[in-house]
C-alpha cells in the first residue's frame, strides 16, 4: 500500500509517516520505482507510534523501540511504558500538592471576604514540600 493509504488507515498524514522514517522510529521500508510500498507490519507500527504519542510519549522517547529489523524490542516498549508511569505518577503527587496549596490560599481568600473589617493580606502562597 502507498503512503497515503496507510496514513488514512492510521489516522495520520503521510507528512508524519515520513517524518516518523526520518527520525528513525519507524524502520525504513522499500521502494517500488519512487513510491514506498508499505505492508500491514508498517501499518501496525504507524498505530503503536500513534497510540504512544496520545499516551503522552514524545517522539524522542520513541527511537530504538523499532528497530530497522521491522520487529519492536518489546522488552524497551515494556521498560518505556514502566518509566512514563512514574514520570506520570510523579505528575500526579505535584499537582494534588499544588491543589493544596490552591486549597489553603481559597481558603484565606473566603476568610478575607467574610472579615467584617476587610483589612486582609494578601494570601499567602505556601510552597510544597
Amino acid at each position: 500500500m502507498r503512503i497515503g493509504d496507510i496514513a488514512r488507515q492510521a489516522g495520520t498524514t503521510p507528512k508524519a509517516i515520513r517524518h516518523y522514517e526520518l527520525l528513525g522510529i519507524l524502520p525504513a521500508v522499500p521502494r517500488q520505482g519512487s513510491y514506498r510500498q508499505y505492508c500491514e507490519r508498517d501499518l501496525l507500527f504507524v498505530r503503536l507510534i500513534r497510540q504512544a504519542l496520545a499516551l503522552g510519549f514524545r517522539l524522542a522517547e520513541l527511537r530504538g523501540l523499532y528497530p530497522a529489523d521491522g520487529e519492536p524490542d518489546w522488552a524497551r516498549v515494556l521498560q518505556a511504558l514502566v518509566e512514563k508511569r512514574q514520570q506520570v505518577a510523579g505528575e500526579i503527587q505535584r499537582l494534588q500538592a499544588l491543589d493544596l496549596q490552591l486549597q489553603a490560599v481559597e481558603a484565606e481568600t473566603r476568610g478575607c471576604l467574610a472579615s467584617a473589617a476587610g483589612d486582609c493580606a494578601v494570601p499567602a502562597v505556601r510552597r510544597a514540600a
